[in-house]
């Protein structure tokens, strides 16, 4: 191994990765959506957050959107 190494004729060039670099966010999840995550994680070896981005992929591929529909039941 050489003590230097001229740097100085190498060419920058685009990290081909950059597309697919996650962002770190900050989100309030319940204990109980937590919990089953974290207990998914122990089953497959998979750490939660991973399954928690895996799914949310899976979401995003499938285009699934939410479906909210609230009871109504005040019978008035």
């Amino acid at each position: 191994m050489k003590k230097e190494y001229d740097l100085s004729k190498l060419q920058s060039r685009r990290n081909p990765y950059a597309s697919k670099l996650k962002k770190s966010v900050t989100m309030r999840l319940s204990e109980d959506i937590i919990g089953y995550f974290k207990n998914m994680a122990v089953e497959s070896g998979i750490p939660y957050q991973s399954l928690i981005n895996l799914y949310l992929r899976d979401c995003v591929q499938h285009h699934r959107t939410v479906d909210i529909s609230w009871k109504n039941n005040n019978t008035a």
